[in-house]
């Protein structure tokens, strides 16, 4: 959230994140909720939801900070016309191809869309160690600002929009020495870096 904060205006229209069922689903719940502090208006689209506690409570948080919840994915025109933002939360470092058919309209319309997109942690559908997607029938996103958290994956290296961050701040130093985490200093009070 501070990432997209710090590359973007606020705007009156809202930012839609994109929420798989995993890990990196609930990073998107998380941080709808912090973009809607911030000052954005944030709406969630969850199509998969789990049972688990976790993410059940923070759909809660995202719904008490007044994050609407939509039933259904907008049109494309619609995408691009009431939207500022676009986030996708929906596959983390862990996904494994092919995409589940349910999630291709989804990935379609997000890799077809002229608004901005932003991907948290790698785009989704991406490999985390080679990158985009070499089966033609999975659309390849290209966000315009990657976030990476903790450290960029390998990934990283075939990301060509205009802006990278790492969020890492949170990484405990015996976590870093562990597995050699060599991390730029964070200005300020800031909890992420831009890379690029």
């Amino acid at each position: 959230a501070q990432a997209v904060a710090l590359t973007y205006s606020t705007s009156p229209l809202p930012v839609l994140v994109c929420c798989g069922p995993g890990n990196n689903g609930g990073d998107g719940l998380v941080m709808a909720r912090h973009l809607q502090h911030l000052g954005f208006k944030a709406h969630i689209f969850y199509p998969k939801r789990t049972d688990n506690e976790l993410y059940s409570r923070l759909v809660v948080q995202a719904e008490q900070s007044g994050v609407p919840f939509l039933d259904t994915l907008p049109e494309i025109e619609e995408l691009e016309s009431k939207y500022s933002l676009l986030v996708d939360a929906i596959f983390g470092f862990s996904f494994k191809p092919p995409v589940r058919p349910q999630f291709m309209p989804l990935l379609s319309a997000l890799a077809s869309c002229s608004t901005p997109l932003v991907s948290i942690d790698i785009p989704s559908g991406w490999d985390v160690e080679t990158g985009p997607p070499s089966s033609p029938e999975t659309p390849a996103l290209q966000p315009d600002l990657l976030i990476s958290l903790t450290a960029p994956k390998l990934c990283a290296k075939h990301f060509n929009g205009q802006h990278h961050y790492l969020g890492g701040r949170f990484v405990p130093p015996a976590l870093a020495s562990k597995y050699q985490l060599e991390q730029p200093q964070f200005p300020a009070l800031q909890h992420c870096v831009s890379l690029k």
